[in-house]
């Protein structure tokens, strides 16, 4: 049965939020305690959103445990982002970060406590005092299940201020006007395959990441890119695409996360030698680098020979000199990942350890209040009305080209917040709903109708193994110009048969291949603009390392061959015309000096 416009059923909310994880919901929460009439959409029951998996901390300088300010919280982050990072937007984060977290703690989040009752925090890479001097404890933490009780709290709160919760659905499409303002979104009901139109005020992006575009990830099924994906056919740029966090720690053979709260209780990596290697890269962080620096040191040691096992294809994270008793009380979770995905006890023995794909940095772009911008006119910051987004689909940039770890919690429930909030104020001067097109559901009529009528051709979880190998190969923890320019190829190839995607199952009730299907719509166009952003920006910078680049004979005044004369600049993608543009980094804070770039070492 082909879906026509007769039988889509229209619904109106005064926001539709796609995306029920930690960002998500913290807004919701703030329109809902507003009275604001809130849809929440998510793929999956929102306590399984893939804010449950973060597990280390959220940062805030509150100096519980040693000395700390926001102003060295700034500094580190602005250091950690490889000076790609807009220093308003991190100030704004930093600044906010004491109230966020005290806030969560209001609404019950169960952290650790030290024995005078406050807020236990450990430390974490690239977070430091006195501007890089020490390691500072900043990361506030629940065990190593920070981000599972920080979205339980958040759906406790959501529950008791009524925000309405639409499961197991999937957002298919933005609605533009003819001003190319947002007015809602088309959403397949996974249940009954039944498709809606609906119509808001107001549409917040909250999808996550999409590290399922790589073979090895840490992230989990349902990361496809769906905001990404329903900007990028919208027309609205992606940016900072090319810069993808390698997590140092993902579990040799299996990808499962060991949480950066190891080596912040005292964990150490090992190569086959038995060296402390991370001594020798970072003589005065060690262990605690950012994570683009250790993953590349760990990848340097296994390229050079020095790594572990019988294919010499991994390193080792030792936590038993630790204890027993500190592993189960502060990592029961790690605890029970090593007994299960590498059959290791390691309050006995050390774990395999490999450098394995956790978090885009880059996204959709957006400003401080979580308002979508685009270029218009020669203006960087022209506002996309109707249309917000927040956590890891957005780009405000806090993170440029490497996250610090921690610092991805504390940007949901710092941008969740605020894009709440601006919504509010927004809906009080907006009280009616524009008009819906006539044409809005024509796009997502044309995807899903494709699917209905084809009779061969490709299936789609072979089309999404094609991106995920393609993307492995090429766009790695080390790149080479020549492979990226390979890549680029390979993937425009592999959107040709986009098209063709088959569906066998033609039923309606949770056809679960219908909704790979439409992932994989998702799936391209993130892969292709994280390869072609990527094969154009020549330099290294934070997570986007080139061996051509590393020490160019040519630029032997740039660090590392990070050239700030010509990159110091966001990549902005779009899909129509596979075409890229750029904007320059914004290095002015919004109340204290500039961090001028410099030579970034640990």
């Amino acid at each position: 049965m082909s879906y026509t416009n007769a039988n889509i059923t229209t619904r109106k909310f005064d926001v539709v939020i796609v995306g029920a994880g930690g960002s998500g919901m913290r807004a919701a929460l703030e329109l809902s305690r507003a009275g604001l009439n809130v849809a929440s959409l998510s793929k999956v029951f929102p306590t399984r959103s893939h804010t449950v998996a973060a597990q280390g901390g959220v940062s805030a300088s509150l100096g519980n445990m040693s000395e700390d300010n926001w102003h060295y919280h700034f500094y580190d982050t602005i250091k950690g982002s490889d000076w790609l990072g807009d220093q308003d937007a991190i100030e704004f984060m930093c600044r906010e970060a004491p109230k966020v977290v005290y806030e969560l703690e209001h609404f019950g989040m169960p952290f650790d406590r030290n024995p005078d009752g406050t807020i236990y925090q450990r430390p974490f890479g690239g977070h430091t005092a006195n501007y890089g001097e020490k390691p500072v404890q900043r990361a506030c933490a629940a065990a190593d299940r920070t981000g599972h009780a920080m979205l339980h709290t958040l759906y406790q709160q959501n529950v008791k201020a009524k925000t309405n919760f639409f499961v197991e659905w999937m957002a298919l499409d933005l609605i533009r006007d003819a001003d190319g303002d947002v007015v809602g979104v088309t959403a397949l009901e996974m249940e009954t395959g039944d498709l809606y139109v609906l119509q808001a005020k107001t549409v917040l992006l909250a999808t996550g990441g999409a590290g399922r575009i790589f073979a090895a990830s840490t992230n989990a099924f349902i990361n496809t890119g769906d905001g990404l994906g329903m900007a990028a056919r919208a027309g609205i740029a992606l940016q900072d695409m090319e810069f993808w966090q390698f997590h140092p720690t993902g579990v040799a053979g299996a990808g499962v996360l060991l949480t950066e709260g190891c080596r912040g209780e005292g964990a150490i990596l090992l190569n086959s030698n038995g060296e402390r290697f991370m001594e020798r890269y970072a003589p005065t962080l060690k262990d605690l680098a950012p994570r683009d620096f250790v993953s590349r040191s760990m990848d340097q040691e296994i390229k050079e020979g020095r790594g572990c096992g019988p294919n010499k294809d991994y390193v080792l994270l030792k936590l038993d000199h630790l204890g027993a008793e500190t592993i189960h009380k502060r990592l029961p979770s790690v605890y029970e990942i090593g007994v299960n995905f590498a059959n290791v006890d390691i309050t006995k023995e050390p774990i395999p350890v490999v450098p394995t794909i956790h978090y885009q940095m880059g996204g959709v772009p957006t400003n401080i209040h979580g308002q979508v911008v685009s270029q218009q006119g020669g203006n960087n910051s022209a506002v996309v009305n109707g249309l917000y987004a927040v956590g890891e689909c957005s780009c405000v940039s806090v993170h440029g080209a490497n996250r610090l770890g921690t610092n991805s919690l504390l940007d949901l429930l710092v941008f969740g917040k605020a894009a709440g909030r601006h919504i509010v104020e927004f809906n009080e001067k907006n009280r009616e709903h524009k008009p819906l097109p006539k044409d809005a559901a024509e796009r997502t009529l044309a995807r899903l109708n494709q699917l209905e009528q084809s009779s061969e051709g490709t299936y789609s979880q072979s089309l999404a193994a094609d991106i995920r190998a393609t993307m492995q190969q090429h766009a790695g923890v080390f790149r080479t110009q020549a492979s990226m320019d390979e890549g680029v190829q390979k993937i425009a190839a592999i959107r040709e048969r986009v098209g063709s995607v088959t569906l066998q199952d033609k039923s309606k009730v949770f056809n679960t291949a219908r909704i790979e299907a439409l992932e994989v719509d998702n799936l391209i166009e993130v892969a292709q603009a994280t390869m072609v952003s990527a094969a154009a920006r020549t330099e290294c910078r934070g997570a986007h390392t080139v061996y051509d680049y590393e020490h160019p004979a040519d630029h032997a005044e740039f660090p590392l061959g990070r050239n700030d004369k010509e990159w110091l600049k966001h990549t902005l993608w779009y899909s129509e015309g596979n075409r890229l543009d750029y904007k320059p980094v914004n290095l002015k804070p919004l109340t204290v000096d500039s961090v001028p770039p410099k030579v970034r070492t640990f």
